[in-house]
């Protein structure tokens, strides 16, 4: 799809092999983490112009303005690109929960273990036990 998002914007950003952005949704008030979603061209056009966060479904193939169907709104506040121009931060007025799950962010329910809880071999570690070495 062709997208009128300015050129200069455009130019700008970093995108992965599939054309995409990763875009982290942030509460604009509280700086509380609430999801992260995926942007074309064409979605982050539409976030800039509407004051609504569109991201592209990389499940469904199609773009999806938050809300529409859960009532969940995210109302844009601000959008910024990070210094390598390949993530985006968007600042949100979020309504109700930001997770498609129902949890008020999509980082509430599986926290990680650290320290000791987290070393290799008790099964929690993720990865393959030669970190650091």
């Amino acid at each position: 799809m062709t997208s009128d998002l300015a050129p200069a914007v455009a130019a700008r950003l970093k995108r992965n092999p599939d054309g995409l952005v990763p875009a982290i949704a942030q509460q604009y008030d509280t700086g509380e983490v609430l999801m992260l979603g995926w942007m074309d061209d064409e979605a982050l056009r539409r976030t800039l112009t509407t004051g609504r966060c569109t991201y592209w479904s990389r499940s469904r193939g199609e773009y999806w303005v938050k809300g529409d169907t859960s009532g969940h709104v995210q109302h844009v506040k601000s959008v910024a690109l990070d210094c390598d121009g390949d993530t985006l931060l968007v600042k949100v007025d979020q309504v109700g929960a930001a997770c498609h799950t129902g949890d008020r962010t999509c980082f509430d329910a599986d926290v990680l273990p650290l320290g000791d809880a987290a070393a290799p071999g008790d099964g929690t570690s993720i990865g393959d036990g030669n970190e650091g070495k």
